[in-house]
Order: C-alpha cells, then structure tokens, then sequence
C-alpha cells in the first residue's frame, strides 16, 4: 500500500503532477520571455504576472493545457506535436488576453502592428513560437519535471505542494485586485470601503507601473 501511495505524486496526470507543470511554466515563461527582450533590445524587462516572486500565470497555465492537449499525442511524429502546439497556443494566448481584458481593463500584449495577427491578441510568429515550445515541453522540458517529482519523497512532496499552492493562491488574489484596483484609479473610479484602501495605500500606480511595465490600460471591451 505504501509502495503504491508513493507511485501515486507522479504516476499519469495528477494534481501534483499538473501544478509543479504550472509552476514550472510560469517561472520558465518568464526566463525565456526576459532572455528574448535582452537579445532583441538590449534591455531587461520582466514579464511577470504576479506581484510576488519570477512567475507568470499565462505561462503556467499554458504549460498545463498543453501538457493536457499533447499528453495523447506523446509519441507521434514531431511536426504533429509542432502543428498542434501552434493552433492549441495560439487559441491559449488570444483568449487569456481577452479574459485578462475582461476582468482588470488591461492587457499585457498587443499585436496590431504585426502581419498576420487575430485581433491584436496572437499572430502567426507567435503560433510559430508556441509550437517550439510546445515541442520543447512534450519532448525535453516536461520528462524532466516528471523524472524530478520521482525522486521527491510523498512525505515531502505532498506538504511542500500545499504550501506552495497557498502561497500561489493568495500571490494570484493580491494581484489580481491590485490589478482591478489600478484600472479603476486610471479611470478615476474612486476606492470603496477598507479592501480599497489597503490596495490604493500598498500598490500606488507607482509600484504597478514597475512591477507591469508593460501593461495597457484599455477599459472593458
């Protein structure tokens, strides 16, 4: 029985498996994404999604759906996985710009400047580079966070992983009325009871604008 408990953190898509794949993508997305800005521009910027710590949520939760949508696909050949990776990627990246605009007001990318693009929200180079690192995930990238997550013992794996998804959880909730709180200061929508207060007094547009150079202040659409 207890053989079998062990088997258990990391044997097919489990929970545990699912959310060290999240946290996995959203701290790769960002080294990549800075790594990308450095050699394009010359500069640092981070792409960070959340207030605390080197993560970024898109990332996470695409490399999840991808491990999800290409898990049946494992062992067909490469150009599949590529091809499938692009159009999954793409579909991932338009609909969580539309989402993230919906509930704060903002958006972190926008494409009308490229050729070939949907709506601003994703573009052709953009499927391009989701179905290379969609590729690099089934192939190098997640096999090595399985190999990894073998050799962690239940008895440290299963307590580390909770507080890890607490942190998370409370990381996400912050941010996201930090976030919805700044939209509504832009447009002069004035805070309302204590929870505003705090968020208006903790992350001024001063320390959001650092945190997300990046992002636009577009309004709901």
């Amino acid at each position: 029985m207890k053989k079998m408990r062990e088997r258990s953190f990391v044997s097919g898509i489990t929970f545990y498996k699912l959310f060290w794949v999240f946290m996995t993508g959203c701290v790769f997305g960002v080294g990549l994404e800075t790594l990308f800005f450095l050699i394009t521009t010359g500069f640092i910027e981070t792409s960070k999604g959340v207030i605390y710590g080197p993560f970024n949520p898109v990332y996470g939760f695409g490399a999840v759906f991808l491990t999800l949508a290409l898990h049946p696909v494992f062992n067909k050949q490469w150009y599949i996985i590529f091809i499938l990776s692009m159009v999954l990627g793409g579909g991932f990246e338009f609909f969580m710009s539309y989402l993230q605009e919906f509930v704060t007001g903002t958006v972190s990318w926008q494409f009308q400047h490229l050729p070939y693009n949907l709506y601003g929200r994703t573009n052709l180079l953009q499927s391009f580079y989701w179905g290379v690192l969609g590729l690099l995930w089934v192939k190098k990238i997640d096999p090595l966070i399985s190999m990894f997550i073998e050799k962690t013992p239940l008895k440290i794996g299963i307590p580390l992983t909770w507080i890890f998804v607490i942190l998370m959880i409370f990381n996400l909730t912050i941010s996201l009325l930090a976030v919805t709180r700044w939209d509504q200061r832009v447009n002069n929508i004035p805070s309302s009871g204590a929870i505003g207060e705090f968020l208006d007094k903790t992350y001024p547009d001063s320390v959001l604008n650092d945190i997300y150079p990046s992002m636009d202040h577009v309004g709901h659409p």
